[in-house]
């Protein structure tokens, strides 16, 4: 990759996209964040809007939204990729997750379109925690999710954005699916256990049957389909088939993934688990 070479983020502004961007504008290299929102809107939902985004693209870091599991995510990554290929947008690095067939079908999308594809299949994210839909819990006190004691390699979103600029940047990984993941193995009563240690907090984790997890997040106003999918990933990604480390991170950067206790401690020291302002839920 050169410096002409403007890379599109789709995502640009979520958990991994964000830091995708600020990484490769450090580097002075030219990126197009593609969000709802952004100076050249992109939707997943509006086709019109795609071939705008991938003008003058080089490379695409491919972040779908609300994830790969979500009915029609297949023949929407597929028809993008298709997209991004004839436009000139040859190289594609997908994240992708683990032991979701939906994923990996997606995968295989990409791989279809003639695209220099790479695959990055990342584990349960540990900003979840932070940044996503498990801060307003955390910081309320008590995390209650229909999680059993199977071990997960919560992956830190800062690694995945590393191992895609990488990827991104560098040569060798056409072709190539990496397994990127953290350290170690967690139970979510263990990675809340973390957090309660890096706050001084007392936060216990109650772990509660998926149909009355869902109950309450329906009591809560969140839709159906939201609901759903995130009654899905705990019923069927935790279900053991990814309770195993990869090395991705190794691989790419030459070095130990960061482990939980790290970012705990870290995120802990921003006060994002008690201040009055939450983090991006995106």
């Amino acid at each position: 990759m050169t410096r002409d070479d403007l890379t599109l983020v789709l995502g640009g502004t979520g958990k991994t996209g964000s830091r995708v961007t600020r990484l490769l504008t450090g580097r002075g290299l030219p990126v197009r964040i593609g969000s709802r929102s952004g100076g050249v809107p992109f939707d997943w939902a509006d086709q019109a809007t795609w071939a705008p985004a991938l003008a003058g693209v080089s490379a695409v870091y491919l972040s779908y939204y609300p994830d790969l599991a979500a009915p029609g995510a297949p023949e929407a990554i597929g028809a993008f990729a298709e997209t991004a290929v004839a436009s000139g947008a040859r190289r594609l690095v997908l994240l992708s997750g683990r032991g979701e067939p939906e994923a990996e079908d997606c995968e295989k999308a990409v791989a279809a379109s003639g695209a220099d594809w790479t695959v990055l299949r990342a584990s349960w994210f540990a900003q979840n925690f932070s940044e996503g839909y498990l801060l307003e819990p955390v910081r309320a006190g008590e995390v209650a999710l229909p999680a059993s004691e199977v071990g997960e390699p919560f992956v830190d979103v800062g690694d995945i954005a590393e191992v895609a600029v990488a990827v991104l940047t560098g040569q060798g990984h056409t072709g190539r699916t990496y397994d990127v993941t953290g350290p170690r193995l967690l139970t979510f009563a263990e990675a809340v256990s973390a957090i309660a240690d890096a706050t001084g907090r007392t936060l216990p984790f109650v772990s509660v049957p998926a149909d009355a997890y869902a109950a309450a997040l329906a009591a809560e106003g969140v839709p159906d389909e939201v609901t759903g999918l995130i009654t899905y990933l705990f019923t069927t990604v935790l279900d053991g088939r990814n309770a195993s480390l990869g090395d991705g991170v190794q691989q790419v950067l030459g070095r130990p993934a960061r482990d939980f206790t790290a970012y705990a401690r870290e995120t802990a020291a921003t006060g994002v688990w008690t201040a009055a302002t939450s983090g991006s839920a995106e």
